[in-house]
């Protein structure tokens, strides 16, 4: 009999399944919209993915949604720091 899977691996193959939609939405020359959602369905799932990547295979749902915002809130400090940053480290070559 097979075991149930946990959380974190269900919503690892759910992440997986939708960047190869995205990726597939991206490539199709039809329809900028299509183009529009993969693209977003892409980034999105990506960012969720370097968190759930990280999760305890065994974390329940509050366990695994308070580790994915930690991720996330991390993930958006680093970027709003390098946003804040280039200013600074663009003049250091002058």
């Amino acid at each position: 009999m097979k075991q149930p899977r946990s959380f974190a691996e269900r919503l690892e193959t759910t992440l997986i399944v939708t960047m190869c939609i995205g990726i597939a939405l991206i490539a199709q020359t039809y329809s900028v919209n299509g183009y529009r959602v993969g693209l977003s369905a892409l980034v999105v799932s990506t960012f969720l993915q370097i968190a759930v990547g990280n999760l305890r295979k065994d974390a329940d749902f509050r366990a695994s949604a308070r580790f994915i915002a930690v991720i996330l809130a991390v993930m958006a400090g680093i970027f709003t720091l390098g946003i804040l940053l280039v200013p600074t480290f663009s003049t250091l070559g002058q």
